[in-house]
């Protein structure tokens, strides 16, 4: 999966019946299961779901399937927030800046914000001398960046990949009609 940031898109909703809203659902449950599985849970047959599938595809209402993986047990035990001030706004800094944090690798999420910080980072690191020397000097060190704050994540009490899907209940619309 390339980018999981949601984007600022003009494109067309679509209208989502309510098996269209309950795979989704159980397709960000376990995008696993089979169609025959999920076709059980949600009450259509296996073929049906199959041809859901490729038209919320299609319609890039699914932007990907992944394994997610437990950091802890593949030894990434420390969990940062950061966030990075530019020196300035007009020029170059944001442009740069944005590129240099592709080339990261513990860097999972990076955000645009407005606020008191320019950008949001959430930094995975085996170690607290990793996060330290590997990571957030890279970030210092970057055209542009005016100063890096960090909160070390003690505990997680929630993370989870699936949207809220509670407010669609078929209200989405399309000129170009229906995923159906």
């Amino acid at each position: 999966m390339q980018n999981s940031c949601m984007e600022n898109s003009n494109s067309a909703d679509y209208l989502l019946d309510p098996y269209d809203i309950r795979l989704l659902a159980a397709l960000q449950a376990n995008t696993h299961a089979t169609h025959q599985t999920l076709g059980e849970a949600i009450h259509l047959s296996a073929s049906q779901v199959s041809r859901r599938i490729q038209r919320l595809d299609a319609a890039g209402l699914i932007s990907g399937h992944v394994a997610l993986l437990n950091p802890e047990r593949l030894g990434l035990g420390v969990r940062a927030i950061s966030y990075v001030t530019l020196t300035r706004h007009g020029g170059d800094e944001g442009t740069a800046f944005e590129r240099d944090i592709l080339a990261i690798p513990e860097v999972v999420e990076c955000f645009a914000v407005t606020g008191e910080s320019d950008y949001i980072l959430k930094i995975f690191a085996v170690n607290l001398r990793d996060l330290s020397e590997s990571v957030l000097k890279r970030i210092t060190r970057m055209q542009g960046v005016g100063s890096v704050r960090s909160n070390i994540v003690l505990q997680c009490i929630k993370s989870t990949t699936q949207l809220p899907l509670s407010h669609l209940g078929g209200k989405l619309t399309s000129a170009q009609g229906s995923v159906r």
